[in-house]
């Protein structure tokens, strides 16, 4: 198990879509290891294969001390609407308002091959949409209107930047948002 680098924006391999798993051996366990390890050591909260430089159709996520290995994950139903924070590990130091589905249910595989199922609102609603974007090619700033939306850590969204702990983007929590 090791510590990966991070592929950041505007490298051409976080726009390509992953390939299906169909081997779930020694390579695959030590690919979702890694990107455990990296998204731990980041931190965050989920992190997808071609984060790490890998086109596969996997990822991680752990919300509550709960890990989630998403092998070919694919949403299959998704409700309501909210309007959240959001930022990733693949451009550090940014975040923005996105809006997503308020809960989500996934089908998929473990690293085994069974298949599983999840369903998720809140954080790791918003973390399985997240993440599983990025096995499409998508990142969340495709959801923003221009790239004056993005809001940099430490500043009040409002340009008023007096360092208020309380904003969202200056807290600890925001910095572990997504990946």
């Amino acid at each position: 198990m090791s510590v990966r680098p991070i592929v950041l924006l505007g490298d051409p391999r976080l726009r390509l879509k992953g390939l299906p798993v169909d081997s779930f051996g020694k390579f695959l366990h030590g690919l979702l290891d890694d990107m455990t390890d990296t998204m731990r050591a980041a931190p965050g909260v989920g992190l997808a294969a071609p984060q790490v430089g890998e086109a596969l159709q996997a990822c991680v996520i752990e919300v509550r001390d709960t890990l989630y290995e998403l092998i070919n994950p694919r949403i299959v139903r998704a409700a309501g609407n909210d309007r959240d924070l959001e930022g990733c590990l693949s451009l550090p130091g940014y975040y923005a308002y996105v809006t997503r589905s308020e809960k989500v249910w996934v089908v998929a595989q473990n690293r085994n091959g069974r298949k599983i199922k999840v369903a998720g609102s809140g954080l790791l609603g918003r973390a399985l949409q997240h993440e599983l974007d990025h096995l499409d090619g998508k990142l969340f700033i495709d959801y923003l209107g221009s790239m004056d939306e993005l809001i940099p850590v430490g500043s009040d969204e409002d340009g008023d930047d007096d360092g208020d702990a309380e904003h969202p983007a200056n807290t600890r929590e925001a910095a572990k948002v997504l990946a």
